[in-house]
């Protein structure tokens, strides 16, 4: 929420009352100018989960109707127009310190400094207050009162966006935190770079909140500039749970040539190979538009560099690589021969490629039931859904549902499994499984894996077609640790074929995490 501040001025103002006002304080630098002494609260903000602002901590006792309203007119002004002169006496309209202070962000009331912010063709001309950003940063503190203080009324930033400044700006005056996707990185910049770390710390959680397998390997080049190791940490978490995802985005073509390397080398990408070939002349592709350079296949080699053999096409399927790299044209005749033999010679020529594949991850098993069971007259099917609801105290990549098989011998099952959230489908696949009349559970896989955020309910469905009667589960667990994550159970609305805590299908949720 934005402050409240005023926008008309007070025409039935006493003349009296204010010289007598003035009289009274002290000076702030000039005669024409005198003010009462003020005093600073700093307040940390807590924002792990959500934004927090003063008001949240100090919440304030609303003023009357008519001066609300003539507060909220003013501040939604002052955001656009920094010229603004409040009403005489504005300072009584505010019970607290930090909405007085508030009326000053971006106004240019007594301002004695101001910033030429952005690049050239896209300044924007900011006002400030010494002294606030002074004691909202220490780099202004050393930029306004330290030993090499300049004295200068106008300062040039062309290395920091406006809207980010602004945000930064926001913060130091009025306690409030205001993210946006499309200038958080920028944010997090200025952040840095003016010292402000509760501010750069609520942008850490805002990409963090927001990190996908479209914008990962964009973060992760970011993370690293800005010396985010956490951030770093949670692009990895993501990127090797979902490459393909990842490396089919087209934030992967925005990274810059050592993230490239980082992601290439990556001995834990959940990727086949041949995804990693695409994604990289993809990259390489833009990297030509990039330097001015025309689209050719040896200006692509080029761009790729020696990062060309951090793909370890030896280890693609055979087909993969004779339908897809071998006629790329960014292989030699040389390389592409050497690999061919390498598939089926006995003596196996060197190569300058790496040819062991990678581990990728070991998907984990969560268990919901104690035992399992069978009737003559249970578990069937035809057409109808089983479904639970599961919630997770850490951030998970479902990656395909653990189900019963049939109970009268060998059967094929056709499933088709969906993961909801509130409503909204996230991930569905339709395949089959064979299942050998065991007890066994059977692995479902969705085509990728699906991002399951903490501390939110799921719905994981399936519907199952045989003929045949299958297993079920029971003595169903409520509560289930995996590793490190905790796993909660409830039952869903949506199960129509009996399926719940207790009891039924889908007696495994399979994940990466």
């Amino acid at each position: 929420m934005l402050p409240e501040t005023v926008k008309n001025r007070s025409k039935k103002s006493s003349k009296k009352t204010n010289s007598s006002s003035s009289s009274s304080g002290n000076s702030s630098g000039g005669s024409n100018s005198k003010l009462p002494p003020v005093c600073y609260e700093i307040i940390t903000l807590k924002t792990k989960k959500k934004k927090k602002m003063a008001a949240d901590i100090f919440p304030r006792k609303k003023p009357a109707s008519s001066s609300s309203t003539t507060v909220q007119q003013y501040h939604q002004q002052n955001l656009s127009n920094n010229n603004l002169i409040p009403a005489p006496n504005w300072q009584g309209l505010y019970p607290t310190i930090r909405e007085r202070n508030a009326v000053m962000f971006n106004n240019d009331l007594m301002a004695d400094v101001h910033f030429v912010v952005g690049p050239p063709g896209g300044t924007q001309r900011l006002p400030g207050h010494k002294y606030v950003l002074a004691v909202g940063s220490s780099v202004f503190h050393a930029m306004f009162y330290g030993e090499l203080a300049e004295d200068k009324d106008e300062i040039r930033i062309p290395d920091v966006e406006p809207a980010a400044f602004l945000a930064m700006l926001k913060y130091i005056y009025c306690d409030e935190i205001d993210l946006a996707a499309d200038t958080v990185l920028a944010t997090l910049y200025a952040a840095k770079k003016y010292i402000v770390p509760h501010l750069a710390r609520a942008c850490v959680n805002f990409l963090e909140t927001s990190l996908s397998a479209k914008n990962a390997c964009v973060l992760l080049s970011q993370s690293c500039l800005f010396e985010e190791p956490d951030l770093t940490q949670r692009c990895w978490e993501v990127i090797d749970a979902q490459a393909e995802l990842a490396l089919k985005s087209e934030g992967f073509c925005d990274i810059d040539f050592q993230t490239l390397e980082s992601i290439l080398r990556r001995e834990t990408l959940n990727a086949k190979e041949i995804v990693v070939f695409e994604a990289a002349l993809n990259w390489a592709e833009v990297e030509c538009q990039r330097q001015d350079l025309a689209l050719s296949i040896e200006n692509k080699r080029k761009v790729l560099g020696k990062a060309l053999y951090l793909i370890r096409i030896p280890t693609m399927a055979l087909d993969d690589f004779a339908n897809g790299a071998a006629q790329s044209g960014v292989l030699t005749l040389n390389e592409t021969n050497d690999i061919f033999l390498w598939y089926t010679a006995a003596k196996k020529p060197e190569l300058q490629f790496v040819s062991k594949a990678r581990k990728g991850l070991v998907p984990q098993r969560c268990h919901r039931f104690q035992s399992c069971a069978y009737r003559s007259n249970q578990w069937r099917y035809r057409g109808r859904c089983d479904s639970i609801q599961f919630a997770v105290d850490k951030r998970v990549f479902i990656a395909g549902f653990g189900l019963y098989g049939s109970s009268c011998g060998s059967a094929e099952y056709s499933a088709k499994i969906e993961l909801k959230r509130q409503g909204v489908v996230l991930g569905q696949n339709l395949s089959k499984y064979f299942s050998d009349g065991s007890s066994n559970t059977f692995p479902v896989w969705f085509e990728y894996p699906v991002q399951i955020e903490p501390d939110t309910f799921y719905t994981a469905s399936v519907i199952l077609d045989g003929n045949e009667l299958s297993y079920f589960g029971q003595e169903g667990m409520t509560e289930v640790q995996c590793g490190k994550v905790t796993v909660q159970f409830q039952c869903s609305s949506d199960s129509t074929n009996g399926t719940g805590v207790q009891g039924g299908q889908i007696p495994e949720l399979i994940f990466y995490a």
